[in-house]
């Protein structure tokens, strides 16, 4: 195998399957119903709640590649006025009510709820305009987003660099995952869509370019890995030019691993 055709595998592996879609759109299904059922009062109830993310962008991760996989839920209340930690209150007594018996933490800004299948991030929010929303800052402040404006910019990229970004995108993650999380996830995708990929003809191309500029974080132990990384596609293109393609495609599995 060559170390094209690995990275193209590994590529196309990295989707989630049909079982898994399956499981994650029940799941969901059940989470929005939930959700109604249990806030009822009228007025104070929920205006709004949808997925959104790197699952309605197609780079999420199986959770076989990545244990930090996700599912990003946005819940908009109607009612505004108070603190960001009222709202994650909120979520949390819904979870322990509904999910007695899944794990369920706080992680600012959301609350985690573990299913055996999957992990969903449980976002309070408040609208703003459009599609506007103040979402958690903390516990005390609120901050503003627009939850998918980004899934645009990656289908534009995506369409103009031959649908090899997000593929790229994939492979950056499974990099990523298996380093301890250099990047933050969403940090990562957006990095890499707003990256130049000049003469780049195929998914090594891609992925090496990437891999090649991404940016130190001023972290000692981020940069080592990040520096690893680009030394080990550095390996690969000499040992590729060297004519052994065995040896390229050993070093390339330490860089995307199997």
């Amino acid at each position: 195998m060559s170390v094209l055709s690995y990275l193209q595998t590994r590529a196309s592996n990295a989707v989630l399957s049909a079982s898994e879609r399956s499981s994650i759109a029940t799941s969901i299904d059940t989470l929005s119903t939930r959700l109604g059922q249990y806030f009822t009062t009228a007025g104070d109830g929920i205006a709004k709640r949808f997925q959104f993310g790197s699952s309605t962008r197609g780079t999420i991760l199986p959770r076989s590649m990545d244990a930090n996989s996700d599912i990003d839920y946005m819940i908009v209340f109607e009612k505004g006025g108070f603190s960001p930690q009222t709202y994650l209150d909120r979520l949390r007594r819904f979870v322990e009510s509904r999910y007695s018996t899944s794990e369920i933490y706080q992680s600012n800004p959301t609350i985690v709820l573990e299913l055996n299948h999957i992990k969903f991030d449980l976002v309070p929010a408040l609208a703003e305009w459009g599609t506007s929303y103040k979402i958690p800052n903390g516990t005390s402040l609120w901050q503003s987003t627009n939850p998918n404006d980004f899934n645009t910019t990656l289908e534009n990229a995506n369409k103009n660099y031959g649908y090899l970004i997000k593929p790229t995108i994939r492979l950056a993650k499974i990099w990523n995952a298996a380093n301890g999380y250099v990047y933050q996830s969403y940090h990562l995708e957006r990095t890499l869509a707003n990256f130049w990929y000049p003469l780049c003809t195929n998914q090594t191309d891609y992925l090496f370019t990437a891999i090649s500029n991404l940016p130190s974080t001023g972290i000692g132990w981020r940069d080592d890995k990040i520096k690893r990384a680009k030394d080990l596609v550095a390996n690969v293109r000499q040992y590729e030019r060297e004519g052994m393609p065995y040896t390229a495609e050993a070093e390339v599995k330490k860089l995307i691993p199997e």
